[in-house]
């Protein structure tokens, strides 16, 4: 989404989860090893993403975007596959 049809909000929501997300990649420490931040302040960094993803989604359904759920490749074929199945019988036998 470019920065002229962002609200101001939109602006806000997305440099929050950066500044969020970078800190938790600024910080990661390898297992076993005693992590700088508590307990307490990793959890409320996983709210605040939570919130600020949950709005997002909101604004866009308020612009008529639907969130698809799953990000996509761009030449990753769309849609569903219909399979037929039959009913256990084979094809080739006739029924008596």
């Amino acid at each position: 989404m470019s920065t002229e049809t962002e609200s101001k909000e939109q602006r806000i929501l997305r440099m929050v989860k950066k500044v969020i997300t970078d800190i938790a990649k600024d910080t990661h420490t390898p297992p076993g090893m005693r992590h700088p931040l508590s307990d307490s302040t990793i959890n409320s960094m996983r709210i605040c993403l939570e919130l600020i993803v949950l709005r997002e989604t909101e604004l866009m359904a308020q612009n008529g975007n639907v969130p698809s759920g799953k990000p996509r490749f761009v030449d990753e074929p769309g849609g569903s596959v219909v399979v037929q199945l039959n009913n256990g019988k084979s094809g080739s036998k006739k029924q008596e």
